[in-house]
């Protein structure tokens, strides 16, 4: 006998995964929340409406300079859902909730035989189905690529963690691309772009003419100023060799 497991009262419950910019200070503090503010004022709107995370898993600090961190990140607009790294005992009821396990997308993932039903369907997030003995799990790749065949306009977030992006166009200025791997632009790129956003330092950003706002490989960024100017207007390829930017013009 089948037994439906939801009704009229039943509460409908849903995964989803988010990509979330990780802020990892060093000492002394102050340098670099002085540091931050200067991304902040040289792009404008970065932190507006973006999840952050806060990892002090490298810091030496007590209870009270922890908060008294959060507070200043507050006073930014810069609201952190969740802290990674920190001990129980530096942790308060009205500070955001310890996290851990944070990681880059898997390369495959294994899915259940679909639900048939609503019913089912509902229910599936909770309920495990029993185990098929001679028939194996599917597996689904991935994709490992995305291709945008339009130009990215003032505004607009591409967002890719699970590899590469090819935009086929410009990237205007006030628009931003992020991507797990590397970053192909056939355009102008005159917006911010970020590769390697999850920690792959061998990522690149190749464009066919460099006014960008704001690049970034693995979290090591680079602003419009801090550029070299014989740079702009070039097609360029840029790469990151330790901590620093590398800059090949192309043609």
């Amino acid at each position: 006998m089948t037994k439906v497991l939801t009704d009229a009262r039943s509460i409908r419950i849903k995964g989803r995964s988010f990509l979330a910019v990780v802020l990892s200070p060093d000492l002394p503090l102050d340098q670099w929340l002085e540091r931050l503010d200067d991304l902040a004022a040289r792009s404008a709107g970065f932190f507006l409406d973006r999840p952050v995370v806060l990892d002090v898993s490298e810091l030496s600090i007590k209870k009270a300079e922890l908060k008294q961190l959060i507070d200043d990140l507050a006073a930014r607009k810069v609201r952190i859902m969740g802290i990674e790294g920190a001990r129980p005992s530096q942790l308060t009821p009205e500070m955001p909730p310890a996290m851990k396990g944070g990681k880059p997308a898997s390369d495959v993932e294994v899915t259940a035989q679909e639900p048939e039903t609503e019913a089912e369907a509902e229910v599936a997030a909770v309920v495990s189905p029993a185990p098929q003995r001679q028939e194996a799990p599917q597996v689904r790749a991935i994709p490992q690529s995305l291709t945008i065949d339009e130009p990215v306009r003032s505004g607009q977030s591409i967002i890719f963690p699970e590899g590469d992006i090819t935009i086929v166009g410009s990237v205007a200025s006030g628009a931003e691309v992020i991507a797990g791997g590397s970053i192909h632009i056939y355009g102008t790129l005159r917006g911010r772009a970020m590769a390697g956003s999850i920690g792959n330092s061998n990522a690149r950003i190749f464009c066919r003419r460099l006014e960008a706002e704001l690049i970034a490989i693995d979290g090591i960024y680079k602003m419009a100023e801090d550029m070299d100017s014989s740079l702009r207007g070039h097609a360029v390829q840029l790469s990151l060799e330790g901590e620093t930017i590398m800059a090949d013009i192309l043609f």
